[in-house]
């Protein structure tokens, strides 16, 4: 296996070929490993983004004990859960994190005195809003912190739109990479329990999944996980998705 630090360099077909060979080799290794083997083959300056969420404390661990000083970059809406903002500097302290807080130029008052609350104007609204939020500010993060490499605890498991992610694509500029994309719910619960790891403090109250108090639900029978979020409109915000999304 070559090394892969000028894979952004690389022309499409090399780009190609070299991604289907780093899937291959990830699929039988451990969360850890892919880190490892990430950090020393991939492109420089990684960063780790976390929106604090139900289990965010499981990469945000495995990153850090391979690389305590990655950047771990939060992009703030200034609507999260106040238990968010807790939970933020509960793991920020405890884990030591390099923590940077990227937020829209904006501040939410502003937002809302010139478009109104957009969370309820549908899918439109709803897009437009994540887009200011979590897309703009993720942008500048990595622009700002020159990140090649970056890496997401996005799971297969958590939603349909998710199901045919590779452990390492290309995305807007940067080497996106996937250490924990194939564990499911068990795996997640026995890393948290083996490392004395918590769960979000919403977990608890029958959350599965946490962004913003305006459009985050509690799971109800007959719900799948993606339903908790957006009104079911849509899943993803616009993070982990190409085309207008990051």
């Amino acid at each position: 296996m070559g090394d892969y630090h000028a894979i952004l360099s690389f022309d499409a077909t090399e780009q190609q070929q070299a991604l289907l060979q780093i899937n291959e080799l990830f699929s039988p290794l451990s969360a850890q490993e892919r880190i490892v083997w990430s950090l020393a083959h991939l492109p420089a300056n990684p960063i780790v983004s976390s929106s604090f969420g139900i289990q965010a404390a499981v990469m945000l661990h495995l990153m850090t004990q391979t690389n305590q000083e990655i950047p771990v970059v939060l992009t703030d809406t200034g609507y999260l859960f106040p238990e968010t903002y807790q939970f933020i500097e509960s793991l920020t302290e405890r884990l030591a994190l390099n923590l940077h807080t990227y937020r829209a130029v904006q501040s939410p008052a502003w937002q809302e005195a010139v478009h109104g609350q957009r969370w309820l104007q549908g899918e439109a609204g709803i897009k437009a809003y994540n887009q200011q939020n979590k897309v703009e500010p993720m942008r500048r993060a990595l622009s700002e912190l020159e990140a090649q490499t970056w890496f997401s605890g996005l799971r297969r498991s958590q939603s349909s739109t998710r199901q045919d992610k590779p452990f390492v694509e290309i995305s807007h500029g940067a080497i996106k990479v996937y250490p924990i994309l194939d564990w499911d719910n068990r795996d997640v619960h026995y890393y948290l329990e083996d490392n004395d790891l918590p769960y979000h403090p919403l977990w608890d109250q029958g959350y599965v999944s946490v962004g913003d108090v305006h459009t985050t639900r509690k799971l109800e029978a007959g719900m799948s996980e993606e339903e908790t979020r957006f009104f079911g409109l849509q899943r993803e915000c616009g993070l982990h998705t190409d085309g207008d999304g990051i």
